[in-house]
């Protein structure tokens, strides 16, 4: 009777050791789950380009257009002319502004 006690209570400690182990696998694993999530759905900004670029084109092939590379367009610039234009008109905005401030 005093063998199978021995044996019993040796079998429950054992089985406390292994849930206690399981624990801390389990602890880890989730630790490491959470560090792994933080990090998905992240796309560097080239990333973003590159799948923009791709949808644009799906989108262009859909409606049957020529299918133009963004990196081959060349930039849109303003001319000086057209620079000078718009800084006056805003400093033209920004002296009636001040004029209706003095009167008001």
């Amino acid at each position: 009777m005093t063998n199978l006690t021995s044996v019993l209570n040796q079998l429950e400690r054992e089985r406390t050791r292994l849930i206690s182990q399981l624990e801390s696998l389990n602890n880890a694993l989730s630790a490491l789950n959470a560090k792994d999530a933080s990090h998905r759905g992240r796309i560097s900004a080239a990333g973003r380009a590159r799948i923009a670029v791709a949808q644009r084109a799906r989108w262009a092939k859909a409606r049957g257009a020529k299918v133009v590379p963004i990196s081959s367009r060349p930039k849109r610039k303003m001319s000086a002319a057209a620079i000078a234009r718009i800084r006056a008109a805003q400093k033209a905005r920004w002296a009636k502004w001040r004029k209706q401030q003095k009167s008001a």
